[in-house]
């Protein structure tokens, strides 16, 4: 897989959590780390607004980066990511250095096809419900594909798509499927229809009041 984000990054000598508030306020920087590999680890500081311009690329979430500071780049993935829990903005980035000839661990997002014409929906006026949303798996950085699909065209109301059934592309494995059959999860269903469930429930009630109907008239009768 070709490079195709590159950050600019500048090394970070002031630490603390003072030194990293005031770099979001004043400098409009993110602060950063980067570890992993045979190096030590090592702070950072990102521009805000290209990071933010970065993250909108679905890709870059599991894509092999490069990190440039001065002449040098590295190249790494995108390990963990830190939002204000109520302004939703970035507070600190960490990136883990890669090896391409070293197997690493990834979330890779998946795309849903075909849900429109998705059998239990179009056919049986079902609902499809979305289990997961992306897959830990373990391959080459060289191989993490940039999303994997899952075709929802044939399946019917009831019908669950597991983990297994999905495929995945060449020296890319499933982490949970490496566990065991128990670790064999969810990804996707397609829930019957809320009217025919509220049908089912509600025909009770209208036997019932239908019975109270007919006898209200039994003992208005009985009164003539």
């Amino acid at each position: 897989m070709s490079d195709q984000f590159e950050l600019i990054a500048e090394v970070r000598t002031d630490l603390g959590k003072g030194a990293s508030r005031r770099l979001r306020r004043f400098d409009g920087r993110v602060p950063a780390i980067i570890y992993g590999g045979d190096k030590a680890p090592q702070s950072l500081s990102l521009i805000s607004k290209d990071l933010e311009k970065s993250l909108e690329n679905e890709a870059f979430y599991s894509h092999v980066l490069v990190v440039k500071v001065g002449d040098v780049k590295e190249k790494a993935i995108l390990k963990d990511l830190q939002r204000h829990p109520a302004k939703n903005r970035i507070t600190h980035v960490d990136f883990m250095r890669i090896d391409e000839n070293v197997a690493i661990k990834v979330h890779v997002p998946i795309h849903f096809l075909n849900e429109e014409t998705c059998y239990g929906v179009k056919t049986e006026g079902g609902m499809i419900q979305h289990q997961a949303t992306d897959i830990e798996v373990q391959c080459l950085p060289g191989d993490i594909p940039a999303f994997i699909e899952v075709d929802m065209l044939k399946v019917k109301v009831g019908q669950i798509i597991h983990l297994s059934e999905v495929t995945l592309p060449a020296g890319v494995a499933s982490v949970a499927l490496a566990l065991g059959e128990d670790h064999d999860l969810a990804i996707a269903s397609v829930l019957a229809p809320k009217l025919a469930e509220e049908d089912v429930s509600d025909a009770p009630a209208d036997d019932a009041e239908a019975g109270a109907d007919d006898s209200d008239g039994e003992e208005g009768d009985s009164e003539d």
